[in-house]
């Protein structure tokens, strides 16, 4: 087994309800390849027994009789006895007949899989829950899944499940500084550069991360995983896509093809796909936003304090991201075999993978910044149209606080010094900013390889954060 990173605050959670004197009904969910199952399996430490069951991945021909005779095929390959093989009921009620004592956990992993194709799964379930699982004082059930809608949709939401939860966790990805755990006793020694260039790829996704050989350069990683019929990356796209939306998940994918592609409002993805702007589609890409493959990103109004009715979609899944723009593209050459170095541009699109980063890590921006996340109104990318009395303004990240405070971020990944003509960029984007009276501004820049001694030394720019340093930061969490 892998060793363990991070999640300790999610295993003492956990772990906090040992001190029950009454069974539990946890759900766990994320995203595909987050660690649900590791976590879990980490967990199981503390019982005396535990089973973990998992569904059959939902590919074409796949029925609800094949997901029951897995179920029971795990059942007896944990020596559990079975007297009925056709029926939910009857062998969620031998599963729990079998652990009636002691300490016991059991872990239904991806939930979505097992009871997607039968109407009477999640009913039976609950039912076997009340009259038999929570009799055992200590037994704790663990729901777990990555199609995190389908779990809010059908669990979460549902009334056959309210007042029965007792936990819940949605895990997220990993911060950078957990994630710098992975190059483990050479982590020193690897400049904090090459190590974002696989970050911007893979995120804090713990499975990805696992992947990367220390001993190899980040190119090499990169061309590895990404750029050879065999690695993980070629074809994790596909499979997540497949694994956690099924039959629908041809226009999941195709949704997600044109926010990459630059389409961000409703309006103009559905006519991106020559669809009529409907309630199915926002549902698709709530789903997808659910799913942590994309943001939606509401228009804030500075003066106003409040989100108008405008939202934009971006694609916030490194990977996923990544995958659109660079890997797919080259999907027939790579199976060929025709592709030997990585292709010209990749590093093109490391600029806009790294603001990706920086927003999935804002609480680390927070804390170098000196700001309590209650302080902040809002967050996130913005955007300024164009108007009679305003220009166009794009704002890489802005941070609006309580004390009418904004903080103009301003994002650069390079492999040299941000260079002094940046300063140019950064006041024209202060320019054009529409300011309401009463509010201050800070421009703060965001680097990884140092900085020019023109603007170390410049007054206009309040802070220059190096989001280096946040790889570094002390272990309190694994």
């Amino acid at each position: 087994m892998t060793r363990f990173i991070g999640r300790k605050q999610e295993l003492n959670g956990l772990k906090g309800l040992l001190k029950k004197k009454v069974s539990s009904l946890v759900v766990i969910r994320g995203r595909r390849r987050i660690g649900k199952s590791r976590l879990a399996e980490e967990f199981a430490k503390a019982f005396t027994k535990h089973y973990m069951l998992t569904g059959v991945p939902p590919e074409k021909g796949v029925t609800a009789k094949d997901q029951r005779d897995e179920f029971a095929r795990q059942m007896k390959r944990l020596k559990i006895p079975i007297k009925g093989l056709d029926d939910w009921g009857d062998l969620l009620t031998d599963l729990a007949l079998h652990c009636t004592k002691g300490s016991v956990l059991i872990i239904l992993d991806e939930i979505t899989w097992m009871g997607s194709l039968d109407p009477t799964f999640l009913p039976k379930l609950k039912t076997i829950w009340d009259t038999h699982f929570k009799k055992n004082s200590q037994l704790i059930l663990v729901i777990s899944g990555s199609n995190s809608a389908w779990i809010e949709k059908n669990i979460l939401s549902s009334t056959g499940f309210v007042g029965r939860l007792s936990f819940q966790l949605q895990l997220k990805e990993l911060p950078l500084y957990l994630c710098n755990e992975f190059w483990g006793g050479i982590k020193n020694k690897i400049d904090s550069y090459e190590k974002f260039k696989i970050l911007a790829i893979t995120g804090g996704i713990p499975r990805y991360l696992e992947e990367v050989r220390t001993d190899l350069s980040a190119e090499q990683n990169i061309l590895h995983l990404c750029y050879q019929p065999t690695g993980i990356l070629f074809s994790e796209f596909d499979q997540i896509f497949s694994d956690l939306f099924a039959k629908k998940n041809r226009i999941y994918k195709e949704l997600v093809r044109q926010v990459a592609n630059g389409k961000s409002t409703l309006t103009e993805i559905a006519e991106s796909i020559g669809r009529v702007k409907s309630g199915k589609i926002s549902e698709y890409l709530d789903d997808l936003v659910e799913a942590g493959f994309l943001a939606k990103d509401g228009s804030w109004n500075i003066g106003k304090e409040r989100e108008e009715r405008l939202s934009h979609f971006r694609v916030c899944d490194n990977y996923v991201r990544f995958y659109l723009k660079y890997i797919e593209p080259s999907k027939n050459r790579i199976l060929a075999g025709r592709i030997s170095t990585l292709p010209k541009g990749w590093k093109s699109m490391m600029g806009l993978q790294f603001e990706n980063l920086v927003c999935n890590n804002v609480d680390s921006l927070l804390s170098a910044l000196e700001l309590t996340p209650d302080e902040v109104v809002w967050s996130g990318p913005y955007f300024q149209k164009s108007g009679a009395r305003q220009e166009c303004c794009q704002i890489d990240y802005l941070i609006q606080t309580k004390h009418r405070v904004l903080y103009i971020c301003e994002i650069k990944f390079s492999d040299r010094e941000v260079p002094y003509i940046v300063l140019k960029e950064i006041k024209e984007k202060s320019r054009r900013l529409k300011r309401p009276k009463g509010f201050s501004i800070r421009h703060v820049l965001i680097h990884v390889n140092g900085v020019s001694e023109g603007l170390e030394q410049d007054e206009f720019i309040s802070n220059i954060v190096n989001f280096g340093d946040f790889l570094n930061r002390v272990i309190r969490d694994g």
